[in-house]
């Protein structure tokens, strides 16, 4: 049987630019327990495609994980800021894409058993070039690699961030069941 934990008491731990930190008191099955969570505003993930069914990926060099990593682009929803607008403003930002049309996939916690974050997977489609705007600490390589390539790297293990294998699986999907038409050359 499923137990929902009430929360008895909350105590911010640490506040931060990007993430805060609270440590929440609250009830369990067999009397009280605590748990850390992460508050986050949550984040805009972007599958975009070009007219020729290439996606759009980022490499950058991911501290947390002591590496360069292959992603689908995303970035965090400002306060106040919905995620739809997030994800217009990450796109031109890291892609220097604008998309005629930007399609919500999904919404899904990446974290869920110490994170409040969630993310909000885009599909971007009729895109149009233009500049890129990076963060003043950003440092991005843009590049457009093909789905089935990107599916096979997923199935090898060679991607492994988890929004990025989200997006991509997604996007073969819709394409497999026709949902997604793209002009392969």
């Amino acid at each position: 049987m499923t137990f929902e934990e009430k929360t008895i008491s909350s105590e911010k731990i640490y506040d931060g630019a990007i993430i805060n930190l609270r440590k929440d008191k609250v009830t369990v099955q067999n009397g009280t327990s605590y748990r850390e969570i992460i508050e986050h505003n949550g984040g805009a993930v972007l599958a975009a495609l070009t007219d020729d069914g290439k996606m759009v990926m980022v490499r950058q060099y991911r501290k947390p994980a002591k590496r360069v990593m292959l992603e689908a682009p995303a970035g965090k929803i400002d306060q106040g800021e919905e995620a739809l607008a997030a994800a217009v403003r990450e796109l031109k930002e890291e892609t220097g894409y604008t998309a005629g049309k930007v399609q919500l996939l999904t919404e899904f916690y990446p974290s869920v058993g110490y994170s409040e974050e969630v993310l909000y997977l885009y599909i971007c489609t009729d895109l149009t070039p233009g500049e890129t705007n990076f963060d003043e600490n950003e440092a991005l390589d843009i590049e457009e690699m093909d789905i089935d390539e990107l599916f096979s790297m997923v199935m090898k293990g060679e991607i492994n961030d988890a929004k990025t294998i989200i997006a991509i699986l997604m996007v073969k999907e819709k394409i497999a069941s026709g949902k997604l038409q793209v002009n392969k050359k």
